[in-house]
């Protein structure tokens, strides 16, 4: 199985709707269990053929960053998948394991790590450690602008790299073309998890400057990869055309060549009925109508994301958040919000029986979940929301039957959700502002681009008060990246001391050693203290869902992801 991509916006997901259950963060179907080796597409009794085109279809288009270094879009990640590779692999259970690279530690602060020989690029070069040394500087650059320097930041020396205080990384020692050593600066559970494993081709980078590389064509139309497939074809907006690649270190793909195209969701069902498409994330709202095709195998396996509801509690000033907004200060306010919700109701009429809600910010499925019993559960109940808000002094004033807020002033809650072609994001959205509006609060509903959606809440854009959301969390489960009051992607700008000192101490190997039951009492206590807090409401999780045509054979689902594409293949 592959890795999930790291922190990868479940939301960004849902726009490739139920692929995700996160870019996300995706949305769900039927579930069902799993057993150990994973949800199989269908039978594979016999010899895998040779030969065939298969079609894998995307409900949304993809900005057409294709290179993980750069990507933020769950969109561009299903087709990276597809042609690019992580050097390490983790297992149904999440647990990391040799790939292209295998590693050694003492001490989980000093990593040795060998890469295989004989891997290639698409471009015939053979693969380096000096690629991925290159990769680890290029996140490290000052003119590097996406979020990942996190992932590069933690090796000793990076820091002072990324502030012109240095003009190497100290954590980074070449030894020969197939051994690297990093050396982190101290001691940390997740050390390996964290660290960027994406090389990246020094050779089609050559000359070009970290700053113009998102923008260039080796990033957005000429793509080279070390997955079991290359890219031969962009169409920007429209399809990415892919061929197999011999010389694949996995083994020879079975099928030729790959289409990826992005198609109108309601015309899924019927592509699907007549053989045009065979493989492709679909919206819950259609799961009977896939289910009946006799043609087709609906897949559904455990996901890593949740939705919730996030409040503008502060902004970011380029190094870390600062929260500095009054409006949602008032934790009764975000209390009475959330009482005021009925998640039962919306997850069913909106995710038609395949999620359910969630009362915190993990998923169920990750080992670090606090138990239900131990957390409160902030049940649907209006009375109480309304009782609440006459408590913190939000009581209407002026007769019209929305309050106003402890000053007199008229209180609107500007409320934002990403809009797609996705024909049910708006009607949830509504759903949303008339749960609050129940409650006295006049809720003002704003659908914004997907496509500017997640660049304006890392901007901490002021236009996003109230927004909906939803995060894939990885195989790491540790929430820093998401929450620490440095983490870009903390949308709401939640600043909490305790909070941080509890992730940190999480991952520290002199507090918690190698003791995993020591590490989740301690996120057990982060989630008790989020859910105190409310920097944000958990709302749902969900399960992924993907359609695949009974002639695809050998592909499999697990928690991980899915399994290589080299071993899938098509009943000629």
């Amino acid at each position: 199985m592959k890795k999930r991509s790291m922190l990868m916006l479940a939301a960004l997901m849902l726009v490739l709707s139920a692929f995700l259950s996160a870019c996300s963060g995706g949305e769900k179907a039927g579930t069902k269990e799993k057993d150990k080796e994973g949800t199989n597409s269908g039978e594979t009794a016999g010899k895998p053929q040779d030969g065939g085109t298969l079609v894998y279809a995307l409900d949304s288009s993809p900005k057409g960053i294709f290179n993980f270094a750069f990507y933020d879009d769950a969109v561009d990640s299903q087709v990276l998948d597809l042609f690019d590779e992580n050097l390490i692999d983790y297992d149904e259970n999440l647990k990391a394991q040799p790939h292209i690279a295998s590693w050694k530690t003492t001490d989980n602060k000093v990593y040795d790590f060998e890469i295989k020989k004989g891997v290639k690029w698409h471009n015939g070069e053979e693969l380096s450690v000096k690629d991925w040394e290159f990769a680890l500087y290029t996140l490290a650059d000052k003119d590097y602008e996406n979020s990942r320097f996190e992932n590069v930041r933690t090796i000793e020396g990076a820091q002072d790299f990324h502030d012109g205080k240095a003009d190497k990384i100290s954590g980074i020692k070449v030894i020969d073309d197939y051994n690297i050593q990093i050396t982190f600066d101290k001691a940390r559970v997740n050390n390996l998890e964290n660290v960027w494993t994406y090389p990246l081709s020094r050779k089609e980078f050559e000359g070009i400057a970290v700053k113009d590389m998102p923008a260039s064509a080796q990033v957005r139309t000429k793509p080279v990869g070390l997955g079991p497939f290359k890219v031969t074809k962009v169409v920007p907006g429209e399809s990415v055309e892919m061929e197999r690649f011999d010389d694949y270190f996995g083994g020879k793909p079975h099928i030729e060549k790959l289409v990826v195209k992005v198609i109108d969701p309601s015309l899924s069902v019927g592509e699907l009925k007549n053989g045009t498409l065979d493989m492709t994330a679909f919206h819950p709202s259609i799961i009977d109508q896939v289910k009946a095709l006799d043609n087709v195998n609906v897949i559904t396996y455990p996901g890593l994301s949740y939705y919730y509801v996030g409040f503008r509690l502060g902004t970011w000033d380029g190094e870390k958040n600062i929260m500095n907004e009054p409006k949602y200060q008032n934790l009764k306010l975000r209390q009475a919000m959330y009482y005021a919700i009925n998640r039962e109701e919306w997850v069913k009429a909106f995710f038609f029986g395949v999620g359910k809600p969630v009362n915190r910010p993990i998923p169920t499925n990750h080992w670090i979940a606090a138990d239900n019993k131990d957390l409160e559960q902030f049940k649907y109940d209006p009375e109480k929301a309304k009782k609440l808000l006459d408590e913190a002094g939000y009581k209407d004033v002026d007769g019209d039957g929305f309050r106003e807020d402890p000053n007199g002033k008229k209180f609107v809650v500007n409320f934002s959700h990403y809009a797609t072609q996705n024909p049910t994001f708006e009607s949830r959205a509504k759903a949303m502002t008339q749960y609050w509006e129940a409650v006295g609060l006049k809720t003002k509903l704003n659908m914004v681009d997907f496509n500017l959606y997640y660049d304006m809440l890392d901007k901490a854009d002021k236009s996003m008060e109230v927004y909906f959301a939803g995060w894939s969390t990885g195989t790491d489960p540790d929430p820093t990246g998401l929450w620490s009051s440095k983490a870009l992607w903390n949308h709401p700008r939640w600043v909490n001391e305790e909070s941080d000192k509890l992730l940190d101490q999480a991952l520290d190997m002199s507090v918690v050693g190698t003791d995993a039951n020591k590490r989740k009492d301690l996120y057990v206590q982060w989630q008790k203290l989020f859910m105190k807090e409310l920097p944000g409401l958990p709302i749902a999780e969900l399960e992924e869902t993907m359609a695949v045509s009974k002639r695809v054979q050998g592909a499999k689902f697990d928690v991980s992801g899915m399994n290589r594409p080299n071993e899938w293949w098509i009943k000629q």
